[in-house]
């Protein structure tokens, strides 16, 4: 049995499809600490995690009266992190799974990311999944970030899809509160223990509370398989 006719599947990046995070907390850490930050703390990057790094730049800038260019900072975070990421970048086992499927039933897939499109292309490369997902959307590349629904909006535009008929997966509640602001289904595997109860988790379609941990390809496609709930009319 394959997945209904006409869903496609949007995946956001970091930390849904790859364990990017480490790299981002080690590019960001060493990124401050150019600018005289020192001891930047996991705990305060696990505030930024599923918001774009732009935005995260602009809040970390201001934070620590950084007076340089936000541009500057955003073109040297980029760097550390390529430099990081290019060396390794661990792809979910069970996502992996989820995406050789897809892609043996010809879903349409995206990735939708906040992370720069250098980056993305990157990790894409890298981990060998630009193979199955060949469509891939910036947050550079649209007005406003996560948890604004444009990127999504963009990506199901991409590929010719109604939002109505997309499913998101994200493992950070400002992307899936984006999913359900462009009008998607969402499936929610939350990355940052103790986040599972936000409400745009707990909105979401399909949660997996305890994260990649308990996220499984199989759950997952099941539940693909599914017809879409009818809208109930007033």
């Amino acid at each position: 049995m394959s997945t209904p006719r006409g869903i496609s599947v949007i995946f956001d990046l970091d930390g849904t499809l790859v364990d990017s995070e480490p790299n981002y907390y080690e590019s960001g850490k060493r990124l401050l600490a150019q600018y005289g930050v020192a001891d930047f703390r996991w705990e305060e990057h696990s505030r930024f995690i599923g918001i774009g790094t732009r935005e995260t730049l602009e809040v970390l800038r201001a934070q620590y009266g950084i007076e340089a260019p936000l541009d500057e900072m955003l073109a040297r975070k980029n760097r550390l992190y390529l430099e990081l990421a290019r060396v390794s970048t661990e792809v979910f086992p069970q996502m992996l799974a989820l995406v050789q499927r897809l892609h043996a039933d010809g879903v349409p897939m995206t990735v939708a990311s906040g992370s720069s499109l250098a980056a993305i292309e990157a990790v894409l490369a890298g981990t060998g999944l630009d193979a199955l997902i060949t469509t891939v959307v910036s947050a550079e590349e649209v007005p406003y970030g996560k948890p604004a629904p444009d990127i999504f909006l963009e990506a199901a535009r991409r590929i010719g899809a109604d939002p109505a008929d997309c499913v998101v997966l994200e493992d950070a509640a400002p992307g899936a509160a984006a999913a359900r602001a462009a009008g998607m289904r969402c499936i929610a595997v939350p990355y940052v223990r103790g986040t599972e109860g936000d409400p745009a988790f707990t909105a979401a379609e399909l949660l997996f509370p305890g994260g990649q941990g308990e996220f499984t390809a199989q759950a997952a496609y099941d539940w693909l398989r599914r017809p879409a709930p009818v809208p109930s009319t007033p």
